[in-house]
């Protein structure tokens, strides 16, 4: 079973979301996810300004394996990405919910869209079903 922390909110396709006092949400892929893709070579990541809807296509990770889009998990505008993933994609496979977060963005309405996402139970039980 992949490693699902109970902190943050779960998209079907396979990204979390962590929400700060300030509605600042950090955005990264699941461990179920990386461990799908194989080793991470690649990460493109969004411009900081970039507004996206949620289910907007925000960036692409490539593996040895894949390539795959990355979706945002709530509205909003971003406000910073991790750059360290640039010279370090493989921190994606290493430690996908701290050092390999890919964006952060400043959210339209956390609450309501946090909420429409899974908690870990929720996400654990759609990828039984997958």
């Amino acid at each position: 079973m992949s490693n699902v922390p109970a902190d943050r909110r779960y998209a079907v396709t396979h990204e979390w979301a962590l929400a700060d006092v300030s509605g600042i949400v950090t955005v990264g892929i699941t461990d179920h996810a990386q461990a799908a893709l194989g080793d991470v070579v690649f990460v493109e990541l969004p411009e900081v300004g970039a507004r996206f809807a949620t289910g907007d296509e925000a960036g692409v990770v490539e593996s040895v394996k894949a390539a795959s889009d990355i979706y945002a998990p709530v509205a909003g505008v971003v406000i910073e990405v991790n750059e360290a993933l640039e010279d370090s994609p493989e921190l994606v496979n290493g430690a996908p919910y701290t050092d390999g977060w890919f964006f952060r963005l400043r959210a339209d309405a956390v609450a309501d869209d946090l909420a429409a996402l899974l908690d870990a139970p929720g996400y654990e039980a759609s990828l039984d079903e997958g």
